[in-house]
């Protein structure tokens, strides 16, 4: 719609013109699911239960293509930024799920640094090749600064729920956890741009409550497919140290070659 301010010469806002913009290729959408489809083929997931990580990959993704007239709360600009968001951290945290097994009964700071690179990576690459390099501005570089601190974020909490346990496995504590560490990680992250601009501890509440709850609710399919499903539960506790580390193999030494007696 076009916009002018003609003072006393006539509107303001001129007639609505519709149009319908076509992605010149569909690369920058298929690229993220073959980066997965990569990770499927490493010798870890060469197995059908790797293959779940679709559903809540799917779940994510379907979130994340929620038309606009959905949620009147927020602004066509700012939906499309959220929907943007959704969309990489869903393949940063599916690519996580699927290279875990490369990260457990590792040290608790080994796991986390690869957590950091694996997540952010492949948000990042997500994200990246959505918004195309040519588009890179301003607010390209807001929301990439945006991802990485949800990033920071989600591996910290899955960290400090993980010490929280003590090293034993429940769902219904691992999420209690998590949840926890979610409120206090992000109080510390927001706490005190809010604290400088004197907003009331209420509103910084409901504004940390409502993060941590959208972050969890990112999380949440994943956690239930590492809940119900054995292959990726026991990555989750080795990613997180839940529960024993799984015995060494034990090696049988080979059998003495008893050399056969001559006859006299």
């Amino acid at each position: 719609m076009p916009y002018a301010d003609l003072g006393g010469l006539g509107l303001k806002q001129g007639a609505p013109v519709v149009y319908d913009w076509l992605m010149p290729s569909l690369m920058p959408v298929v690229l993220p699911w073959l980066a997965i489809m990569a990770l499927l083929l490493l010798k870890p997931n060469r197995c059908a239960s790797a293959w779940w990580i679709w559903v809540p990959l799917g779940c994510v993704a379907g979130v994340a293509c929620v038309p606009q007239s959905a949620l009147d709360l927020l602004e066509s600009a700012q939906f499309e930024v959220v929907r943007e968001l959704i969309s990489a951290l869903g393949f940063g945290l599916a690519a996580l799920w699927l290279l875990s097994s490369y990260l457990g009964w590792k040290h608790r700071m080994l796991a986390f640094l690869g957590m950091l690179l694996a997540q952010g990576g492949f948000s990042m690459l997500a994200f990246a090749v959505r918004q195309g390099w040519e588009d890179m501005g301003p607010e390209t570089l807001v929301m990439g600064i945006s991802l990485a601190v949800i990033v920071l974020v989600i591996s910290v909490a899955m960290i400090l729920a993980g010490l929280a346990c003590r090293g034993r496995y429940g769902w219904l504590r691992l999420s209690l956890w998590l949840i926890a560490a979610l409120m206090v990680f992000w109080q510390l992250v927001t706490g005190p741009f809010y604290v400088i601009s004197h907003v009331p501890a209420l509103v910084i509440f409901g504004i940390v409550a409502v993060a941590a709850g959208l972050t969890f609710g990112l999380l949440l399919p994943f956690l239930v497919l590492s809940f119900v499903n054995g292959f990726y539960r026991e990555r989750l506790k080795g990613l997180l140290h839940l529960g024993g580390a799984p015995p060494p193999p034990v090696i049988t030494p080979p059998m003495p070659v008893v050399a056969a007696a001559s006859g006299s």
